[in-house]
């Protein structure tokens, strides 16, 4: 074991599962339910804009306020704690069940509707991607990562 490796203490990771065994939970990656919202939208709590000192913490009134927000069925928002993305804070990112992941950062405290509006696109598009027409201009701007779902077909 290299230093700094965790500890193996499950065997070999790369052995496939004995014959007439059940492979490890984590070997495979967990299905979303079929009630789970089209689109998750995770807004970084722990968020604070530059300069940014005392409470209430600017990240933490983005999720507030983008809660608080009439959703568009299928949409929902949830606080995280953090998204590691504190060079670019405020953050937040966008599950889609069946699609693509997006991480946004450079955000505005008064950001919400534009979360709520790329949601409502994201949730509604036919290929799981959120088209770039529409699209708030914070939300083209400040676009971090493009995540492809687990289930995308590998490329011949």
């Amino acid at each position: 074991m290299e230093r700094g490796e965790p500890a193996d203490i499950t065997g070999d990771a790369t052995a496939e599962p004995p014959a007439g065994t059940t492979p490890r939970a984590h070997d495979a990656p967990a299905a979303m339910p079929d009630n789970a919202p089209t689109v998750t939208v995770f807004v970084c709590t722990t968020c604070r804009s530059s300069g940014e000192a005392a409470s209430p913490v600017d990240g933490a009134a983005l999720a507030e306020a983008a809660a608080a927000a009439p959703l568009p069925d299928g949409i929902a928002v949830q606080g995280v704690r953090c998204l590691a993305n504190c060079k670019r804070s405020l953050s937040a990112a966008m599950v889609r069940r069946d699609g693509w992941t997006y991480v946004f950062g450079d955000l505005s405290a008064d950001a919400a509707p534009d979360l709520i509006a790329g949601a409502a696109l994201l949730a509604s598009s036919s290929d799981g991607l959120m088209p770039w027409r529409g699209r708030p201009d914070s939300l083209k701007r400040g676009m971090v990562a493009r995540i492809p779902p687990l289930s995308l077909p590998k490329e011949p």
